[in-house]
Formats: structure tokens, C-alpha cells, sequence
């Protein structure tokens, strides 16, 4: 298993909002996490920094303990930890009052994995040349699409498309979704913030995926490269992760 990521500031931000990391733990568990600070509101890279932080802190003081089994409710607990050292830390400091952050975390075995997430940073899934998008964004526009106030068209270009409805660290308790997912040798996991997502269409993001004989590396930097291609009006970061043949990598950690 191989875990590469990249991150951009993008064209226009002038701060990289959000946050990355990659690695094993020492139970054989591969981790990958995308955290991405709240536009409009103070601190978003602080916010996201720590939620990072606070997750593989977490994660690395499990360790071997950790397991597919358990990691469902470790990874509830340990998210909830970081809202709460985030909504902490925004409370008792006025420059960072209601900072906040989405937060995307896998944890993979050779064989099953599980999603953990808050906001609009996304979990795809490509197999056999499909890709398929494993979490649902907590937006507005996500709301008003489901009671269909709105059209899938309507909200790609609605006003208020990047309001969360949920996200870590700006109330006292917040809740993931979390959930299993089936992970089979030649599946490649995707996560990424909606620098990228927001800007590059699926099917371009599943033939940048899908290169043949294209280097993971490779692959990596074309999504970012697509996304300042249509623009870069954000931050742009991806995790890529490949279960090329169900066998762990060696041990180690990335961040960006």
C-alpha cells in the first residue's frame, strides 16, 4: 500500500488553509487525513493544523491497539477529542473565535477500510475505472439538492455553495459520519478538499486517476495541476492512496 499527497496554495488564497498527512501506524493500519480551514473566518489554517495534529497524536498513541474492528468508535472518539482542543482553544483566544475545519480521515487495512468525515473535503474511490464518491458533503447546498429546493446544476453554481452545515471545531459537540468501505488490490482512495472537487468535473478526476502506467506521483500532481488549470481559486490538496496488491508498505509519515 503507497500513500502519496500534495498541496497548493492555489492563485488567489494567500495562505494554505489546509492541512495533510499520510503514513502507517505501528499496528500495519495505513492513515490518511485532509483537513481544510474555514474560508472567511480567522484562523482557518490554525484550525486546520490542529485538527491534523490532534488526529495523529491520537492515531500513533493507539497504535498496534488499533484495529478495522475498533476503529470505528476510536476514530468517533478521536475526532470529537480534536473539536474539542479546537473549540477550546477558539474560546479562550478572540483572534481565533469560530475558527473551524472539515476533516476527511481513512484508516485501511489490506482488504477494508473506514471513512470518517466533517464538511465538504471528500473519500472517492476509483475501481476498474469507476470512480465513486464516498462521502456526502455537510452543505447547504448538499440540504436544499436532497429536498429538491434546488437542481444538481443550481447548486454548482449557487451563491452560497461553500456554507457548511457542519464542521470541527465551532461548536462544543459535532458529530462524523463514519462509515466501512470494501477495499480490494487495484482500488486507489482519493481524498482531497474542494479545491479540488469543486473545480475539476469527476470524470476528468477518474482519467487523471486512471493513467495507465502512471506513477502515483504522477497522478497526484495532474489532479492539482487540473485544478489550477480551472483556476485554483482555493486551496487544492489530495491524499492518494493504492492497494496495489493488499500488502502494507513500510512504515513512515507524510505531511503536508
Amino acid at each position: 500500500m503507497k500513500t502519496v499527497l500534495r498541496s497548493h496554495v492555489g492563485k488567489v488564497r494567500q495562505v494554505n488553509e489546509d492541512k495533510a498527512w499520510s503514513g502507517r501506524l505501528a499496528g500495519g493500519l495505513t492513515v490518511a487525513i485532509v483537513a481544510d480551514g474555514m474560508g472567511g473566518h480567522r484562523a482557518g489554517d490554525v484550525a486546520s493544523a490542529m485538527a491534523v495534529d490532534s488526529l495523529v497524536q491520537s492515531l500513533q498513541a493507539a497504535g498496534a491497539k488499533l484495529t478495522i474492528a475498533n476503529g470505528a468508535e476510536a476514530l468517533r472518539e478521536m475526532v470529537s477529542e480534536a473539536n474539542r482542543t479546537i473549540y477550546d482553544t477558539a474560546s479562550l483566544n478572540d483572534q481565533y473565535h469560530n475558527m473551524g475545519t472539515t476533516v476527511v480521515v481513512a484508516l485501511l487495512d489490506g482488504n477494508t477500510g473506514i471513512i470518517a468525515h466533517i464538511g465538504d473535503s471528500r473519500a472517492y474511490r476509483l475501481r476498474a475505472g469507476r470512480l465513486e464518491q464516498l462521502t456526502e458533503d455537510h452543505t447547504l447546498v448538499n440540504e436544499l439538492t436532497k429536498s429538491g429546493q434546488i437542481s444538481a446544476e443550481e447548486a454548482a453554481r449557487h451563491p452560497r455553495r461553500n456554507v457548511l452545515t457542519r464542521a470541527l471545531g465551532t461548536d462544543r459537540e459535532v458529530e462524523a459520519d463514519i462509515g466501512s468501505i470494501d477495499w480490494h488490490a487495484g482500488d486507489t482512495l482519493l481524498l482531497c478538499s474542494d479545491g479540488l472537487s469543486g473545480l475539476v468535473e469527476p470524470a476528468d478526476v477518474s482519467a487523471a486517476l486512471g493513467e495507465p502506467g502512471g506513477q502515483l506521483e504522477h497522478r497526484a500532481q495532474r489532479l492539482v495541476d487540473l485544478a489550477m488549470a480551472a483556476g485554483g481559486d482555493d486551496n487544492i490538496t489530495v491524499v492518494l492512496v493504492t492497494n496495489d496488491d493488499g500488502r502494507q508498505s513500510a512504515a513512515g509519515g507524510e505531511t503536508a
